[in-house]
């Protein structure tokens, strides 16, 4: 599933592609996506201007000058394609095409259909039961270790389990949680709540991980993404990430830190694999 770094690769490059785009009218090929699509969805998007491209954890914001913002997940399998001209003979799994002014079409693509569109109102986002709910941004300028452990204060889950956990940091996934707590040297085994004081205050591991995780989405963002399964930019463009990873999908391998001899391992945890390096992350 696209995590944070992948959906920004998205938004920057329906940004790009697609600076004043207006929707002349949008078809729908399917009944829904993992829902159902609203009924009045075609109607209420035909001629909307898209004004802004934005994004919160793992969704995007397509903000609009009615005062609507669509709502989008990419799922498992989710991708948009952006064609010059019409699409006469749209694909097997072409659920949605947004047919633009300017004669090109933007194709939303999703094989599985774990993804899903939601029309609401713009004013409506801070009370969203889903968008309204998200943790803090682990990208934005106040991200930092005293607005983690006030997110991390008094869980009694592991902290791997609460970086996953989009209620707490929005948009980190599994494979970018692996990364950073290999670079924040901690175990993913450990408590999340012994990261913050009593008091909520950051803890040393919580200090070294905060800035972990904001480096490696930043990083990950300016590679493009990780190009795993069948995520893929609108462009077309490959991430070139995976070449970074420094414990995800390296099971058996040596560990990249300078100086470190382990050797790293994969277990499971809440169902998810884990990769660890047992000897600079015992604790």
């Amino acid at each position: 599933m696209p995590e944070l770094p992948e959906v920004e690769t998205v938004r920057r490059s329906l940004e790009q592609q697609l600076p004043e785009a207006i929707l002349r009218r949008v078809q729908l090929r399917s009944r829904g996506l993992r829902w159902p699509f609203q009924k009045d969805l075609e109607h209420r998007l035909a001629g909307a201007a898209i004004t802004c491209f934005a994004r919160r954890g793992k969704y995007l914001l397509l903000h609009g000058d009615r005062a609507e913002t669509l709502i989008v997940h990419l799922g498992m399998t989710g991708t948009f394609t952006v064609y010059d001209g019409a699409v006469k003979r749209p694909a097997a799994h072409d659920h949605v095409l947004f047919v633009l002014a300017d004669g090109r079409t933007l194709v939303y693509n999703d094989p599985r259909r774990f993804g899903s569109m939601e029309l609401v109102r713009t004013d409506a986002l801070p009370s969203h039961p889903v968008i309204g709910r998200l943790g803090p941004e682990p990208v934005a300028e106040d991200f930092d270790a005293a607005v983690l452990a006030e997110s991390l204060r008094g869980r009694r889950c592991s902290i791997k389990a609460a970086l996953l956990n989009q209620h707490l940091v929005a948009g980190v996934g599994n494979i970018y949680a692996c990364e950073a707590l290999h670079r924040a040297r901690i175990s993913p085994r450990v408590p999340a709540g012994s990261l913050a004081t009593r008091t909520g205050r950051p803890t040393p591991r919580c200090r070294r991980l905060a800035p972990a995780i904001k480096s490696i989405l930043e990083r990950a963002i300016a590679a493009g993404g990780s190009t795993l399964r069948d995520f893929a930019a609108p462009d077309g463009a490959a991430g070139a990430y995976p070449s970074s990873f420094r414990v995800y999908g390296r099971d058996g391998l040596r560990c990249r830190r300078n100086g470190c001899d382990g050797v790293i391992r994969v277990f499971t945890q809440q169902g998810r694999s884990t990769f660890v390096c047992p000897r600079c992350q015992r604790s």
